[in-house]
């Protein structure tokens, strides 16, 4: 896995807008705490840009993220907002100078498409809130993408679920938007997963599509060889008026339920205020006990 320098005093954060569009008063919260911090935003007139739901069309949005990769002074890309538009440009991008000189890139939800890419070319990501509702978010999420970026440690404790398997799993977490890794699937985009944590979390979706994308990732056999699964925030799920009958949480333990690794429900990330940032690509700890679970990442080179 590559190693990627921890911003300091100093480091240069570009903001780009790979999906959808985002307002100057939208950005200025994240903006704002940036500077706060002592790092220099990059961004300019091109971050607010429209173009139907995006912000630019494809090739527009494709060749100002390819600025900033290919960049050698940016530390770090902060993706704006999800939503649904990085799959469109994913595939316009060299990552060629990134791999001489690779950064951080930070988001999540439709983030999970560049987690992935970078996941195959053996490169870890940062998982994390986005300048998108920035102000609505945690104190404890807002610190945790702060230690994240910086190499500070990080450590979550959290409650115990009835459907945790109990176990102790280390090794690198991989995964992010549940839906939006069953978009990848069979791309060079879906991360390897044989002897890695995934890491799933979904927001407004039916209980009977997570059903079909859990089986989806089955019968990929993607869940055959992990070292664990950690699933975060199952945020504004639904239900049809012909009630499926399980439990979200219930759909996804029956998907794993013929193998016997580690499984946690409640991980804090995903749709949610209290997103906390996960290093994806880099050794982590989840301990899951009778009395809740712990999570542990160094960080360490």
């Amino acid at each position: 896995m590559k190693k990627i320098p921890y911003l300091h005093q100093g480091s240069k954060v570009a903001i780009a807008a790979p999906a959808r569009k985002m307002s100057r008063e939208q950005m200025q919260p994240a903006i704002q705490w940036l500077e706060e911090r002592g790092f220099e935003t990059v961004y300019d007139d091109r971050l607010f840009a429209e173009y139907y739901i995006f912000a630019g069309d494809d090739d527009f949005r494709a060749a100002v993220l390819q600025e900033y990769i290919d960049n050698e002074s940016i530390e770090a890309i902060w993706l704006s907002k999800g939503g649904y538009g990085s799959i469109r440009v994913i595939d316009k991008l060299d990552f060629t100078k990134f791999m001489q000189h690779p950064k951080w890139i930070v988001g999540f939800s439709d983030t999970t498409v560049f987690h992935g890419k970078l996941s195959r070319l053996g490169c870890p990501s940062l998982h994390a809130c986005m300048p998108f509702c920035f102000d609505q978010k945690t104190l404890e999420a807002k610190q945790s993408l702060f230690d994240a970026l910086t190499g500070r440690p990080l450590q979550y404790e959290f409650s115990a679920h009835p459907l945790n398997r109990l176990g102790k799993m280390e090794g690198e977490i991989v995964g992010g938007n549940l839906s939006v890794l069953y978009g990848m699937i069979g791309s060079n985009s879906f991360p390897e997963t044989d002897g890695k944590i995934l890491f799933i979390e979904d927001v407004d979706e039916y209980i009977y599509h997570i059903d079909r994308m859990m089986h989806g990732l089955k019968r990929a056999g993607k869940l055959e060889k992990l070292k664990g699964l950690v699933v975060g925030g199952l945020t504004k799920i639904h239900d049809n008026e012909e009630p499926f009958g399980m439990s979200v949480e219930e759909v996804i333990a029956e998907a794993v339920s013929g193998h016997d690794y580690p499984v946690c429900f409640g991980f804090p990330s995903g749709h949610f205020d209290d997103n906390r940032a996960v290093v994806l690509g880099k050794k982590s700890v989840i301990e899951v006990t009778t009395q809740g679970s712990i999570f542990l990442c160094n960080l360490v080179h």
